[in-house]
């Protein structure tokens, strides 16, 4: 059975429920060392190019459009190695997507759980 997709913030504790821990942001967090943030990966190429989150810049108000613009981004041929490294890390279980946003709802890993996980939608 294949993994499921989640995201939490980085700043978080870790939880064992959390399986792979994958950080999808471009930028590393502010304050986190890499001691702290216990990774499995950082994958900066899955994360919005700088144009759309320069864009987005967490406008609620942008947020519709921004999880399609991402999600059309998601499908180009940049970050197509990264979505199917993602795709074959879930299949061995859980897997954790990782970001520095404070509204977690309205951040590129929420919309890059729901996009990814089978059921639709993300757990947290």
């Amino acid at each position: 059975m294949a993994g499921r997709f989640g995201y939490r913030r980085i700043y978080e504790d870790i939880s064992s429920r959390d399986g792979k821990r994958v950080l999808v942001d471009r930028l590393w967090p502010r304050g986190m060392s890499k001691e702290r943030a216990h990774l499995d990966e950082w994958l900066r190429d899955v994360a919005p190019s700088t144009d759309l989150r320069h864009w987005y810049h967490h406008d609620e108000e942008r947020f519709a459009e921004f999880r399609d613009r991402y999600i059309g981004e998601l499908d180009d041929a940049d970050h197509r190695p990264a979505v199917e490294h993602l795709r074959e890390l879930a299949a061995h279980g859980t897997v954790t997507l990782l970001t520095a946003t404070k509204d977690l709802d309205h951040s590129e890993a929420a919309v890059l759980a729901e996009w990814l996980d089978s059921a639709g939608t993300a757990s947290r």
